[in-house]
């Protein structure tokens, strides 16, 4: 398509160069996904860009996935095999279904993108952060409408008391030069994914990094400060500094799903004190030498955390109890259709 990359480019590492024999690395064709769509992938290679049909028998991939083509960029281009992700992100699928949902691989670093109006919410950053946590990413809180809050200081300090290493920015995502503060995040060859909700800037914070309008922007209802869900399709495009700027929808519904790791490294202020509860099984309400609870009581931590802390350790369970009894019913349905299959088989054989 008049385009190709190196490797580098594309965010090529050891890790999944030591996935391949000396044989895969001569025959094929290593390719990113750089577009997911309903029936098609669109990858990037060192040939260029190319459209992949998606197939039954082909495994699930997300935005940032690695992959091997033979006879890449032809029409008879074959998909040979997926990649292990270095880093992936995925949740419980919207709605009811018990279903585990990709929503990215391959990922340097997750920008955690909420606005300094009425969208802030400590607790919804706590949720994108456990995610980032459990897939091993370095998130960066960016903060966005820097210019229509008069006092962007107070709330720097609201999210770095969640955790004191954590990179905070604040910016006017219409700016350049104040958006040029997430530089060092996108250098060449590195990958970085956004999350938010709807309405927080993000479409327009991308347009700013990219220098171009890829991303279709959305009228902010000022009444409520909700946006338009303007993002459809997860996406990867390349910036002028040459990282990789990878596109989710606005996820209304992040549901954690297998995410107990990750939620207790977002509240290890949390562990660390429950560690010292008299009784090992504490659950930090109103049990005598309660470590968290003194420490809510002294004002050293926030009882709002605690709650959310239950609140997403309740849920992180609850959901990957759901996906893990559907996996189950689905083995079971999968050998009651091979056992009949097989008694079909016999007594065709038999008359």
């Amino acid at each position: 398509m008049g385009i190709s990359f190196s490797l580098s480019q594309l965010g090529w590492k050891p890790f999944f160069q030591q996935q391949l024999n000396l044989d895969e690395l001569s025959s094929y064709t290593a390719a990113r996904v750089f577009e997911q769509h309903r029936s098609e992938y669109l990858v990037a290679s060192e040939l260029g860009l190319q459209r992949i049909t998606i197939h039954p028998n082909m495994p699930k991939m997300a935005v940032g996935d690695w992959l091997l083509l033979e006879q890449a960029n032809t029409p008879e281009a074959k998909f040979v095999k997926q990649l292990e992700p270095a880093t992936l992100f995925s949740r419980k699928a919207v709605g009811t279904r018990a279903e585990l949902q990709l929503i990215a691989a391959n990922v340097d670093t997750v920008f955690i993108v909420c606005s300094l109006n009425n969208n802030f919410n400590l607790s919804r950053i706590e949720r994108y952060l456990a995610l980032a946590n459990e897939a091993k990413v370095d998130p960066v809180v960016v903060l966005t409408k820097a210019d229509t809050c008069d006092d962007v200081p107070s709330f720097i300090q609201q999210v770095q008391k969640l955790d004191p290493m954590l990179m905070v920015e604040a910016v006017n995502s219409l700016d350049a030069n104040e958006v040029a503060k997430l530089n060092p995040w996108c250098k060449q060859g590195q990958t970085v994914a956004f999350m938010g909700s709807s309405g927080v800037g993000k479409s327009t914070l991308i347009n700013t990094l990219l220098g171009e309008q890829t991303s279709q922007t959305g009228a902010i209802r000022e009444a409520d400060s909700k946006g338009r869900h303007t993002t459809t399709a997860r996406s990867m495009h390349l910036m002028e500094n040459g990282g990789l700027l990878l596109d989710t929808p606005g996820m209304r519904e992040l549901q954690l799903s297998d995410c107990e790791e990750g939620v207790n490294a977002t509240f290890n202020d949390i562990t660390e004190l429950a560690e010292h509860c008299k009784f090992a099984d504490c659950q930090h309400n109103s049990e005598p030498g309660c470590q968290v609870q003194q420490a809510i009581s002294q004002g050293l931590l926030d009882e709002r955390r605690l709650v959310n802390y239950h609140k997403l350790m309740r849920e992180q369970q609850f959901n990957a109890a759901s996906v893990a009894e559907r996996r189950a019913t689905d083995r079971d349905l999968g050998k009651f259709y091979r056992r009949v299959q097989n008694s079909v088989k016999q007594l065709k054989q038999r008359g």
